[in-house]
C-alpha cells in the first residue's frame, strides 16, 4: 500500500533498476569498490556468518560475500535485476520490496545492504523488519549515501532552473545526513549501533558522463515530487555548466565524492554486554584515582 506521504515513487524505482539490468558492467567498479569497502569490516570480527540476506546489492555484494564462504540469499526490488544476480552469482535470488520482506523472522545471521536503501520510503519499517529478521545477535551491515553527496548537481539544477523559469523542482534524491542514520538504528531496536563515515572519490570527465553512470546504476530521478513535464531544452546544458563552474578543475575534470554512512549494528542478544545503569559501577572512583583513605 502507498503511503500518501511518500518521497520516492517505488514504482519509478523498480522501472530503473529493471533498465539498469543490462548496464550494470559500466559502473561495476564502483558498485564493487562500494561493496569491498562494506564487507572488509567483517575481517575485523572474529565470528562467523554462514548465511546472508543480500538486500539490492546488484551482484556486487553477493560474489564478495561467497569469496569469504558465506552462503548468501539475494533480493531485488526489481525482477530484471534478481534475475541478472542469479545468473552472475548464482545465489538464490528474490524479488522482494524492502518495505516489505517476505522472510522468517530469526532467519540470518547476516543482513547486508550495500548503497540500496537510499530509495526506500519507509526507512524505519525497513530497518525494524531487518532487526526482526536477523537471529539474536545477528550483524546488519550497510552503506548509504549521505548528504553533501551530488550537492555540486543539486545546487547547479536548482539556479537553471530558477534562472529559466522562476521555480524549482526536485531532479536529486534527499539524502539523509550521518546523524539520521545513527537515531533511525537505535530508534528500530538495534544494539551496538555505529555509523562511521567514508568517502570514496569519483571524477569524471563531464556532467554527461555523471548522468550516464546514474542512469547506468539505476540511479536517476524518482521523487514522487519531481516534475513530469518535458523540461525546458535548455535546463540540463545549463545545470552542467553550473555543475562545472562549481567541482571542475581547469581541465575540465569533475570531482563528485560519494559520501557515505557506513552502518553497523546487532539483533539484541541475552549475551550481549549491556551498558551499566547509573550507579551500578563495580569500582570506585576512589580506587581508580589511586586516591589514599
Amino acid at each position: 500500500m502507498e503511503h500518501h506521504h511518500a518521497i520516492f515513487d517505488r514504482h519509478t524505482v523498480r522501472l530503473h533498476r529493471d533498465r539498469a539490468a543490462n548496464t550494470l558492467d559500466d559502473v561495476s567498479a564502483i558498485l564493487e569498490e562500494a561493496a569491498d569497502r562494506l564487507i572488509e569490516r567483517l575481517d575485523d570480527l572474529t565470528r562467523s556468518f554462514p548465511l546472508a540476506l543480500d538486500i539490492g546489492g546488484r551482484g556486487a555484494t553477493a560474489s564478495s560475500l561467497q569469496m569469504r564462504g558465506i552462503e548468501v540469499v539475494s533480493s531485488d526490488l526489481s525482477p530484471r535485476m534478481a534475475r541478472h544476480v542469479r545468473d552472475r552469482t548464482g545465489t538464490l535470488t528474490v524479488c522482494a520490496d524492502e518495505e516489505f520482506l517476505p522472510f522468517a523472522e530469526n532467519s540470518f545471521d547476516l543482513v547486508i545492504a550495500s548503497l540500496s536503501l537510499h530509495w526506500v520510503n519507509d526507512l524505519p519499517g525497513a530497518l525494524l523488519q531487518i532487526r526482526k529478521i536477523l537471529k539474536p545477535d545477528g550483524l546488519f551491515l550497510a552503506s548509504m549515501p549521505v548528504l553533501p553527496t551530488l550537492a555540486p548537481l543539486r545546487a547547479g539544477f536548482e539556479e537553471a532552473e530558477l534562472a529559466l523559469s522562476g521555480g524549482v523542482s526536485p531532479h536529486v534524491s534527499p539524502f539523509p545526513t550521518l546523524r539520521d542514520c545513527a537515531s533511525l538504528l537505535q530508534r528500530a531496536g538495534f544494539a551496538l549501533p555505529v555509523v562511521d563515515a567514508d568517502v570514496m572519490d569519483i571524477r569524471y570527465r563531464s556532467g554527461l558522463a555523471l548522468f550516464r553512470d546514474l542512469r547506468a546504476a539505476g540511479e536517476t530521478n524518482a521523487l514522487t515530487l519531481r516534475d513530469r513535464r518535458i523540461p525546458d531544452p535548455a535546463l540540463f546544458p545549463a545545470a552542467l555548466e553550473g555543475l562545472a563552474e562549481k567541482c571542475g578543475d581547469e581541465e575540465g575534470i569533475l570531482s563528485l565524492p560519494l559520501h557515505l554512512a557506513v552502518m553497523s549494528a546487532w539483533a539484541p542478544a541475552p549475551t550481549q554486554p549491556k551498558p551499566l545503569a547509573p550507579g551500578q559501577f563495580t569500582t570506585s572512583l576512589r580506587d581508580a584515582l589511586g586516591s589514599p583513605d
